[in-house]
């Protein structure tokens, strides 16, 4: 028998978009909801996103301005590039149901978005559009409420450098701001901080619940309608990444530290069946002065150059694509950490990198730390860096000649819409050819892992036989990625992690 401290009809165990959409969603729907949170602060890896949004085809706030896109075509682009890397029936719920999702959503004062075009990050798939299927959330002033300021997870510059907190919400915070605004309206609603889920709680083979604990204290929190696990992935758990063979280091994941893999492991240890546990949502990471590579794009020049001198990439592809190029050399024996970024003396010693998502820190710091290079000379560079020198000069001077011709024609930089999004209409290639020449360390990061508990087009988890267990269920990074082992758009994470929550407690709310 299990003495109850608390009992509620859904208990959501995570606080980003998925536990947030969640919670909101039995809340409407007039269900008493209680949300549990490990960290101190609300809105998981979410509210790290630059931009928050969400890749949701023909959606309102999209045909509002025009948008022409059907969802047949959306279709045929996302199962061209997911594949059979994830169930058909999952993809096309994904594909279809982001639409409804901010229909009911957006009825909502609370919650209003915007439109931030975002090429598909497969721009030669078929039916892909250079100006995506993505929105953001409307930027949240809350100079009035530093309560919820305060309590909402980042900026990164907040956590990492001690910078000031903004005084308006933006990208993942603002989404996570907005749920919590429109949680306000709702009488049955307990939100904790600082409690980890430890088990879940099963009798007569259903989920009745869960162990959570606060401050090393065991309560039991009784779900009659259903436990969404939406807790984020086990980034952060260098042992379950070593477990399932993920590449990268866990303090190089963009996570907070409390992905941890716990609502996973409760899920396995009730008989979930994973997938995609090898998977992460990858990227380049450029190294700053505490060791840490971390996730950065928008670059605006510069080349990439391995250990011996030479590219390997499109260096203005999508961030996953890179990443998983890393990755493949490294697997194939053929590359090794770190890498390193070439360009010239044309916008200084700091890196072309419009989105560093860290916020850089004194220039000095990472030339002491090694780990921003310069030299009169790319021979004087490659001798700094140890690379072969005749082998970057080489390199260097073959992409110049691509520079002057306007084709690239090893990796074919400039070849989609994605690789002139951040140019201001100018060619992505850059020559480097000013001195002094320069070299800035990378190495790979990832936004989170991908790989889950198995679930149904609702969201709920199924054991190894394929059967659905009773009162439980999965989203977000929680849950086996319905994209697969690729990264079709920008907002695909955090709108996936958003829908399946939702369809997660309307299926609940009906048991």
């Amino acid at each position: 028998m299990v003495d109850w401290a608390e009992e509620c009809d859904v208990l959501v165990v995570g606080s980003g978009a998925g536990g947030c959409s969640g919670a909101y969603t039995a809340a409407r729907e007039g269900l008493s909801v209680t949300l549990v949170e490990a960290s101190e602060y609300f809105g998981g890896t979410t509210a790290y996103s630059g931009g928050g949004g969400v890749w949701f085809p023909t959606n309102a706030v999209l045909q509002r301005a025009g948008d022409d896109d059907t969802i047949e075509d959306a279709l045929t682009y996302f199962h061209a590039v997911v594949g059979d890397h994830a169930p058909r029936e999952l993809q096309e719920a994904y594909v279809r149901g982001g639409a409804p999702l901010i229909d009911y959503l957006e009825s909502d004062e609370d919650l209003e978005f915007m439109i931030y075009p975002w090429p598909d990050y497969f721009g030669k798939a078929p039916k892909a559009r250079a100006q995506g299927r993505h929105i953001i959330p409307a930027p949240l002033p809350i100079g009035d409420d530093p309560e919820l300021n305060e309590s909402i997870r980042g900026p990164l510059g907040r956590e990492r450098n001690g910078d000031p907190l903004p005084d308006t919400l933006i990208g993942g915070r603002a989404l996570v701001g907005r749920f919590l605004r429109a949680l306000r309206k709702y009488p049955d609603v307990q939100l904790h901080r600082n409690t980890a889920l430890e088990e879940i709680v099963v009798e007569d083979g259903v989920v009745v619940g869960a162990i959570v604990s606060n401050g090393g204290e065991r309560r039991a929190i009784r779900a009659r309608k259903g436990v969404v696990l939406a807790a984020g992935g086990f980034d952060r758990n260098e042992e379950m990444r070593s477990k399932y063979g993920v590449p990268g280091a866990a303090r190089d994941s963009m996570g907070p530290w409390s992905n941890l893999g716990k609502a996973h492991e409760a899920g396995i240890a009730v008989g979930a069946d994973v997938d995609l546990m090898g998977e992460a949502w990858w990227s380049p990471g450029l190294t700053h002065p505490d060791g840490r590579s971390a996730f950065a794009l928008c670059f605006t020049g510069g080349i990439f150059v391995d250990q011996d001198g030479k590219r390997f990439t499109n260096e203005y592809a999508p961030y996953d694509r890179l990443g998983r190029d890393v990755i493949a050399r490294m697997e194939a024996g053929e590359m090794t950490l770190p890498f390193w970024m070439i360009y010239d003396d044309r916008g200084g010693i700091v890196p072309p990198v419009g989105a560093t998502n860290v916020p850089l820190v004194e220039t000095e710091k990472y030339v002491e730390a090694g780990l921003w290079k310069s030299a009169d000379t790319l021979a004087g560079l490659a001798e700094q860096i140890g690379v072969p020198a005749e082998a970057l000069e080489a390199t260097v001077a073959r992409f110049n000649e691509f520079a002057v011709q306007g084709v690239d024609e090893d990796f074919d930089r400039g070849g989609e819409p994605y690789d002139v999004a951040f140019t201001g209409g100018g060619s992505p290639l850059v020559p480097i050819e000013q001195g002094p020449f320069h070299a800035a360390q990378f190495g790979l990061s990832d936004l989170g892992t991908k790989g889950g508990l198995r679930t149904d087009t609702a969201g709920r988890v199924l054991d190894t036989a394929g059967a659905p267990i009773a009162g439980l269920y999965a989203a977000g990074n929680t849950m086996a990625a319905a994209s697969g082992t690729v990264y079709p758009g920008g907002g695909n994470p955090i709108g996936a992690s958003a829908l399946f929550a939702h369809l997660a407690v309307m299926d609940a709310a009906t048991r």
